[in-house]
């Protein structure tokens, strides 16, 4: 999904899928069989494993019909202050990763450039001890659900390999977000729903392709609706990527 764009084709496609796997397993055997007011904080625990180049994290989803967010999980009081301050402050990274659907970084907060960009937020958030904040959306089908949200104590960039998994990592958590939001938290559908993305590469990806053109829309959301079409259905996502195939299923008609 988000990350693919980055990640090429050929080997490099490979080794991303390899990747969102990792991710999937990592995710899925942190919330295997927990009751459902623990699943949130065990996603973040994950999440932190994860993107150790973070300082701390928050994810924030969005609430119905409205901008603002709801801090779903935060790995520390820095990381749930922030999304506390954008959403007051109604400017930051995370503001604008919602407004353009893309991956918003400030890698130096006190520079000049960070000031007049981000005025009230920059100010607040060197105070909380931060240097560096990456606001990457999460991206459903039609509209952002909300962001992941990272931060560093000192300034400074995101290796190319960070940024890589960070959006992998955010494309897993917009399927578990998906799955909370159909299920009341329950733990068995999110391992469900994330188990059921990975399998049967080959078909999926044809299926993308084919979706791609029939709704002219891009591959992460072409696949984020294949995904959604399964999970409503109670099917994993590899029979209904064989439906397209076939052409016995055209999500146009949605």
């Amino acid at each position: 999904m988000a990350g693919d764009d980055m990640l090429g084709g050929g080997d490099a496609e490979q080794e991303a899928d390899a990747e969102r796997a990792r991710i999937a397993h990592e995710l899925i055997a942190g919330v295997r069989g927990l009751a459902p007011s623990d699943v949130p904080d065990a996603l973040c625990r994950s999440c932190v494993t994860l993107l150790p180049a973070a300082s701390g994290l928050s994810v924030s989803v969005l609430a119905d019909g409205s901008d603002m967010g709801v801090v779903l999980f935060a790995s520390d009081d820095v990381a749930a202050r922030l999304a506390e301050i954008q959403y007051t402050l109604g400017e930051g990274p995370c503001r604008e990763a919602v407004q353009l659907r893309a991956r918003v970084f400030g890698t130096d907060l006190t520079r000049a450039a960070e000031r007049r960009r981000w005025p009230l937020f920059s100010v607040q958030a060197v105070k909380a001890g931060v240097g560096a904040v990456f606001s990457l959306p999460l991206a459903g089908t039609g509209s952002v659900l909300g962001t992941l949200d990272l931060y560093r104590e000192t300034p400074g960039s995101l290796s190319g390999d960070d940024v890589r998994t960070a959006l992998l990592v955010a494309d897993a958590v917009t399927l578990a977000v998906i799955a909370l939001d159909h299920t009341s938290l329950d733990s068995h559908a999110v391992v469900t729903w994330l188990a059921g993305a990975e399998s049967d590469r080959e078909e999926i990806h044809q299926a993308t392709g084919m979706i791609m053109v029939q709704l002219g829309v891009s591959a992460s959301e072409a696949l984020l609706r294949l995904r959604a079409r399964a999970f409503a259905q109670g099917r994993t996502s590899t029979e209904v990527a064989r439906d397209v195939i076939d052409r016995s299923l055209d999500l146009g008609d949605d």
